[in-house]
């Protein structure tokens, strides 16, 4: 006799930002799976890996928020790390087992004055422990082969670098960087300006683009929460957005707008910040997301539109 089959738990449509603290040692993708099965959510995506070894922000989209999330993939990130000299290791961080052991002879203001030379633009070659590609295969699978491949240096910038404590071995720092920078690859570099090799032992996540952990939430407490009370943690979708300048439009341009139609600046009342952006937020009358924009050569153009009940039938 074939056992019932379950019933399916209908799905939500849900559109907004899930601000998550993420834990040590859970990925990036479990972390979105768990969170995308508590909110019921038809949809979720996640605006960038966070290693399982590393905790902190980690921004979720669901619905009509993961258009955006390539956004957030571009932006600057915060962290706060915590290094140890004296030891390099297989993977740059304390995963990995320790391939060298130098004795530490430097002082706080020698670690001071290394770290300055990593502010600013920048070379790093990336580990080979990464999920770049080589030849269409990650690169961190040469490397549990047993296998160095060249890799070129690639440009990244260090827009703010600051020691935070200093308790010989560890050295605990706070960093703003561009997309693409290793954190374990700085603090490696970082040791061996000072002679002795370093992995990172610690790695918090604090801030994406303008998103910080000031209304972040734990999955402990999402999973504490009733089901009517987790809507309270979700951000707008325009949380994404909001370092781009907005423009509103009137009834007769959002009906062109959401057809997407170009727009001649010369009918528009923009601001002076809107007007000389590349890409702007676009609302509609009583703060009515419609999507982004790019300007140039006098039009305003769709990029991306916000899709829902709403503007579906505008």
């Amino acid at each position: 006799m074939t056992a019932p089959q379950r019933p399916r738990v209908p799905r939500r449509v849900l559109d907004g930002v899930l601000l998550l603290d993420k834990p040590i040692g859970l990925s990036s993708n479990d972390a979105l799976i768990r969170a995308k099965r508590l909110y019921l959510a038809k949809k979720a995506g996640h605006t960038g890996t966070l290693d399982p070894l590393a905790s902190g922000l980690l921004p979720l989209c669901f619905g009509e928020a993961t258009k955006f999330s390539q956004d957030l993939l571009e932006a600057d990130k915060t962290y706060e790390a915590t290094m140890r000299l004296g030891i390099r290791t297989a993977t740059g961080d304390a995963e990995g087992e320790a391939i060298e052991t130098r004795p530490v002879t430097c002082d706080e203001p020698a670690v001071v004055a290394a770290m300055a030379r990593f502010r600013g633009d920048i070379v790093q070659v990336p580990p080979m422990y990464s999920a770049l590609k080589r030849d269409g295969k990650p690169l961190y699978e040469y490397a549990r082969a047993g296998q160095v491949v060249e890799r070129e240096g690639r440009p990244v910038t260090i827009h703010a670098l600051e020691m935070r404590a200093c308790a010989l071995p560890d050295v605990t720092f706070r960093v703003t960087c561009s997309k693409g920078t290793y954190v374990r690859t700085l603090a490696e570099d970082i040791g061996e300006a000072l002679g002795c090799g370093a992995h990172l032992v610690a790695l918090r996540r604090t801030g994406v683009g303008a998103l910080t952990l000031e209304n972040a939430v734990t999955l402990d407490a999402l999973s504490d929460a009733a089901e009517g009370e987790r809507d309270q943690w979700l951000q707008p979708v325009d949380a994404l957005l909001s370092t781009f300048p907005s423009v509103e439009l009137d009834a007769e341009a959002t009906r062109r707008f959401l057809h997407g139609q170009r727009l001649r600046l010369a009918d528009l009342t923009l601001s002076g910040e809107a007007a000389n952006a590349e890409r702007v937020r676009v609302y509609a009358a009583a703060g009515r997301l419609l999507g982004v924009a790019r300007l140039g050569e006098g039009v305003l153009a769709p990029e991306r539109l916000v899709v829902t009940a709403e503007t579906a039938v505008t």
